[in-house]
């Protein structure tokens, strides 16, 4: 038994990390909730369980935000897993912004470059700070890779937890952030054992 336990710490957790796909709202302020897919993100979630047939994923984990959570729904059902929901695979939080009609675009811009430049206390007024969404996130993915070693899984977040975590994770400089901007439902992958993270390089 010890020798198989031995084993299985080395066997390393393969993840597929996706956005969800195309979403629309039911209207234009600010907020961290809501969206629901368009037919083109309904569509790029079914094409993303479709791209992982042939990977034998386990299951499929995902933020509680709606859109996410249909991804990983329609994904799941192409696939023939289950979804389980975790609340730290959520987007970063708008804080004061929520309710205002304030372009999102133009506050978390400045926000991201500053954490980009090294300021670990850079966050939307009211909001989290970028380490924190990077924390909360990370937390799930080593759940995600203890849970599943010698298994790939698909976990389906967000387009700015995504960017603020890989690079963190992987031991990257943050600026590597700039080359992680997913369309809807797209997905990088990576793998975890007990030397730790690592980015592999998209398949064909």
């Amino acid at each position: 038994m010890a020798v198989a336990d031995v084993s299985d710490l080395h066997c390393p957790a393969r993840v597929v990390l996706a956005r969800h796909g195309e979403a629309e709202y039911e209207s234009g302020l600010t907020t961290d909730d809501g969206g629901s897919l368009t037919a083109a993100g309904r569509q790029q979630a079914r094409d993303l369980g479709t791209a992982l047939r042939d990977e034998h994923v386990a299951r499929v984990w995902c933020s509680p935000l709606s859109r996410a959570v249909q991804t990983a729904e329609i994904a799941a059902s192409v696939l023939g897993v289950d979804v389980v929901v975790r609340e730290g695979l959520r987007e970063y939080g708008v804080g004061s912004l929520a309710g205002t009609a304030t372009d999102e675009a133009s506050v978390i811009g400045p926000v991201f470059g500053a954490w980009l430049a090294g300021d670990d206390e850079a966050r939307i007024p009211g909001g989290e700070r970028v380490t924190d969404v990077v924390a909360r996130v990370r937390r799930v993915l080593e759940e995600v890779a203890d849970t599943h070693r010698g298994e790939t899984v698909l976990v389906v977040s967000h387009g700015g937890a995504v960017m603020a975590t890989v690079p963190e994770l992987v031991g990257a400089p943050r600026s590597l952030a700039h080359d992680l901007v997913l369309p809807g439902g797209g997905h990088l992958l990576l793998e975890a054992d007990e030397d730790g993270w690592r980015r592999l390089p998209a398949q064909a």
